[in-house]
C-alpha cells in the first residue's frame, strides 16, 4: 500500500506531510488547519509541506529542508540555495482557474536552505 503523503517524523516526534504530485498537494492542502504551518519554494515545482499541530523548536527547519529536498530545485539543479516559504494554512486561497496544484499565498515569510543543510539532512 502508498502512503496517500510523503512522511517525515521531525527529532521532537513531529509529523511533517508532503505532497507527492499536484493532485497530492491539493489533497494535503484541503486537510490543513488554519493555525498550521505550510511550505513551499519559491520556484514552481515542489510538494506544499505541512507541519502537523503546533510546530516545536527545530520543526521549522527540519519542514523547509524537506520540501528544499523534494523540490525540482534540487533534483535538477542542486542549488545552492533553495528559497522556501512558510506561511499558515489560513493565508491559502485558491481562485476559479488555477492550475490543479496551485494557489495563492497572501503572506509569507522567506526561510533559505543551503546545499549544505540539504545534504546534512538526506534521509
Amino acid at each position: 500500500m502508498i502512503k496517500k503523503f510523503r512522511e517525515y517524523i521531525t527529532k521532537t516526534g513531529t509529523s511533517v506531510l508532503a505532497g507527492r504530485n499536484a493532485k497530492n498537494n491539493e489533497e494535503l492542502v484541503a486537510q490543513v488547519d488554519s493555525n498550521e504551518e505550510v511550505f513551499h519554494t519559491a520556484a514552481a515545482g515542489s510538494p506544499f509541506v505541512n507541519i502537523k499541530g503546533k510546530a516545536k523548536k527545530g520543526d521549522i527547519i527540519e519542514a523547509a529542508v524537506f520540501c528544499a529536498f523534494y523540490s525540482r530545485d534540487w533534483k535538477k539543479n542542486k542549488k545552492e540555495i533553495i528559497e522556501v516559504h512558510r506561511f499558515k494554512g489560513k493565508d491559502i486561497y485558491k481562485e476559479k482557474g488555477m492550475k490543479l496544484g496551485t494557489f495563492g499565498i497572501k503572506k509569507f515569510k522567506i526561510i533559505k536552505v543551503t546545499k549544505e543543510d540539504i545534504e546534512n539532512w538526506l534521509p
